[in-house]
């Protein structure tokens, strides 16, 4: 019975280890996205793209990986959550402009905090906000429209309202936290790639079942999904089965 405890209480402390590896990963996924909207004539557009961040400070191994092989940064919500302190915020939105320009949509979390003083420090760094509306971003040859949506979960989202400046015929990204609004999405809309956040995964995955599906990129009638497995953890600081992970997507043209 001694033995058996010891081989259970072994297996635990084994068990809680991974589970804050897991948490505390500094990984970039370096995804290759073939679509068939890039322009022909555009050159590949590469971007890092980090999502829920919440009270982790960004790694300077991730930013020195990433610096000077990407474009633009996007963050995809829940920069920050109820009781991180916005010094931490600024220091890692510090980190991302090293890398690129920064571009931002709100998460739920997002909106535990004073959003006026946030909005202020976005301001005062020149993080470009993109709410219900999209941005046209010049790039090598070509253009690029960035289509945010604010958060689903707090019923903030206006999607069609986003797409207002938009043309499906143009080359355009959906950023959206909660990839709950692929429900919203038609063909015809014209989405070349929509990115999101929000499910961290599942975070805790027993066995391969979780909460939400694992983050993956996949192809749907729709457009071409990415959902991240986020770079924080929300409740507890731990995950398995679904480890921390940000994003260097280099997208193409598959014709």
């Amino acid at each position: 019975m001694l033995e058996l405890c010891i081989i259970l209480m072994a297996g635990g402390v084994i068990l809680l280890l991974i589970m804050l590896y897991e948490a505390r990963r500094n990984v970039v996924k370096i995804e290759e996205v073939k679509l068939p909207g890039l322009p022909d004539d555009m050159q590949p557009v590469s971007i890092f793209f980090i999502s829920d961040i919440h009270n982790r400070e960004i790694s300077d191994e991730i930013i020195e990986e990433v610096k000077g092989r990407t474009d633009f940064v996007i963050i995809g919500g829940d920069l920050l959550e109820k009781g991180v302190p916005f010094s931490r915020v600024e220091g890692n939105l510090d980190k991302l402009q090293s890398v690129g320009k920064v571009y931002f949509v709100w998460g739920n979390n997002d909106y535990e905090v004073n959003s006026t003083r946030l909005k202020k420090i976005f301001n005062e760094k020149g993080i470009i906000e993109i709410v219900n509306t999209s941005v046209k971003v010049p790039l090598h040859n070509g253009v690029m429209n960035l289509i945010g949506v604010d958060d689903a979960s707090t019923q903030r989202a206006n999607y069609p309202l986003a797409l207002d400046q938009v043309s499906p015929d143009e080359f355009n990204v959906l950023i959206s936290h909660d990839p709950r609004l692929l429900n919203q999405v038609r063909k015809e809309d014209g989405i070349d790639l929509m990115i999101s956040g929000h499910t961290h995964g599942g975070q805790i995955r027993l066995f391969g079942w979780g909460l939400y599906k694992k983050g993956r990129l996949d192809n749907l009638p729709e457009t071409t999904l990415l959902v991240s497995n986020g770079y924080g953890t929300t409740a507890i600081p731990l995950r398995l089965g679904a480890p921390a992970e940000t994003h260097l997507l280099i997208i193409k043209n598959n014709k």
